[in-house]
């Protein structure tokens, strides 16, 4: 099952009135584990940001004065979407700033079918709570030591950790994978006899792939977080 994790940083609060977005990033989910593909986009928005805004994201006029306008970086962002859930925090204001430079392009608007929101989730577990991001990411342990800037594909990476948290913590599946076969387990709850359901099964733990060394990092960082991992049992070393 694939998904997409997706933010925006945006010149101010109000697209009806010119605000346009000035960077954009996604990441991409497989049943519920990061890939390590993404896409990003720093967006020249052909006007400056808002003195509150450039506080939140710190990205200059200069900076971006040289970056593709949303309309060149169109096609390939719906294509990268492609029928894929998308995952927002607060999703009514990015997709209403997506949907407003869709528009502009004379391409289709995103459906709000398509979208789940991560603030309706947090809503819903944590009745009464703060349910920012940064409230979420210390709730749940997950470090933001270097979040003194936002930025859309950084923030898309901590939602992305949130959102397992927020829909139960756990990977649905695990895909062990060697050259001539792919084997998928069903991961059991913890209270599960673990040891009991895997004793004779085969486990396959080569993994060959191409990856991001900073998202690996950050990955690595994450899962010494995980309580009772599954490799754990097995010795399986990552």
């Amino acid at each position: 099952m694939r998904e997409l994790v997706l933010d925006t940083e945006t010149t101010g609060l109000d697209f009806e009135n010119g605000d346009k977005i000035l960077e954009i990033g996604i990441v991409e989910l497989e049943n519920h584990i990061q890939t390590g593909n993404f896409f990003h986009y720093y967006l020249n928005p052909e006007r400056d940001s808002s003195h509150e805004a450039l506080k939140v994201h710190g990205l200059t006029t200069e900076f971006l004065s040289d970056k593709p306008k949303f309309e060149e970086i169109a096609e390939e962002f719906i294509e990268f979407l492609a029928e894929s859930k998308i995952i927002i925090h607060n999703a009514s204001f990015d997709i209403g700033f997506i949907n407003s430079e869709l528009k502009a392009c004379n391409l289709s608007e995103i459906k709000e079918t398509r979208i789940i929101d991560t603030i309706v989730l947090a809503k819903n577990k944590h009745r009464g709570q703060s349910i920012s991001l940064d409230s979420l990411c210390r709730k749940y342990d997950i470090d933001i030591t270097d979040r003194e800037i936002h930025g859309a594909l950084k923030d898309a990476k901590l939602l992305a950790l949130v959102y397992l948290e927020l829909i139960g913590g756990k990977q649905t599946k695990l895909i062990f994978q060697d050259d001539n076969s792919i084997k998928t387990n069903q991961v059991y709850n913890v209270s599960s006899n673990l040891n009991e359901y895997y004793k004779n099964k085969e486990l396959i733990i080569k993994r060959e792939f191409s990856k991001n060394l900073d998202d690996y990092r950050l990955h690595l960082k994450n899962i010494e977080k995980i309580p009772n991992k599954i490799w754990d049992v097995f010795n399986i070393k990552l």
